[in-house]
């Protein structure tokens, strides 16, 4: 049995990562899921939230804030997300700031029409899980 499983994070800007790791939980549309080595194939989609990876006693955090899929096939791990970011990447002062200017935002189109109230609760889910993985990483 294999201790690791292959990684592989690609947006269409970049491919984010490419790492073999022991453990990821990914943020699926019908709840958490944990993948570890040799697991089943598997083809779900991806909501915005939080996205982490294992390698020994170490954890990282993957912002992913645009939906996606994940795959799982032949121990590896793809996760084709229409945008994400890298924990480290985050900067929580900017994020925060987002993150205000959001929820400025839902407020106003509440009185809108329900079409950019939907969009903006959206935006505001997205830098919601920005701050709350760059918090993680300022606490190191």
């Amino acid at each position: 049995m294999a201790d690791t499983i292959r990684l592989e994070l690609v947006t269409p800007e970049r491919m984010i990562l490419s790492e073999d790791v022991e453990e990821v939980i990914a943020p699926g549309v019908e709840g958490d899921l944990g993948v570890l080595p040799e697991h089943a194939p598997l083809l779900t989609a991806l909501r915005v939230g939080e996205m982490a990876y294992r390698v020994g006693k170490q954890i990282d955090y993957i912002a992913i804030v645009g939906g996606g899929f994940l795959e799982v096939n032949n121990n590896k791990v793809i996760v084709l997300a229409d945008d994400a970011e890298l924990g480290q990447e985050i900067n929580l002062d900017e994020a925060i700031e987002r993150k205000l200017k959001a929820e400025q935002n839902l407020e106003q189109e509440r009185k809108a029409d329900e079409s950019a109230f939907n969009s903006a609760q959206v935006q505001l889910m997205k830098e919601l899980t920005r701050v709350q993985i760059a918090e993680k990483y300022r606490a190191k």
